[in-house]
């Protein structure tokens, strides 16, 4: 299963802010039904690569359905192949090796 973190910045829109933008990217997602969080900086989706790949896809396009004219995408992919991961299991890792 991956887990990939994606980030859609529209450029040289109207104005700095951005979340109208992300809301319509985040709509594509929820409607995909593949597992996500929204953070502050971007979006984190889990599940299975071949599923994912066609959803960055629209999520990229979408701002220009809205009248953006570019569009930057980065995307990290963590794709794991030797055992199951998942965000939350990402997490509690981490916060074992801190005691918590």
């Amino acid at each position: 299963m991956a887990v990939v973190f994606v980030t859609v910045v529209p450029l040289g829109t109207e104005t700095p802010s951005v979340s109208k933008y992300v809301a319509g990217v985040e709509r594509i997602l929820r409607d995909s039904g593949l597992k996500h969080e929204l953070t502050g900086m971007g979006t984190i989706i889990e599940g299975d690569l071949d599923a994912i790949l066609p959803v960055l896809r629209k999520m990229h396009e979408q701002p220009f359905s809205e009248g953006v004219r570019r569009v930057s995408t980065s995307i990290r992919i963590d794709d794991r192949r030797d055992k199951a991961g998942s965000i939350e299991g990402k997490v509690r890792s981490v916060k074992e090796k801190l005691g918590e």
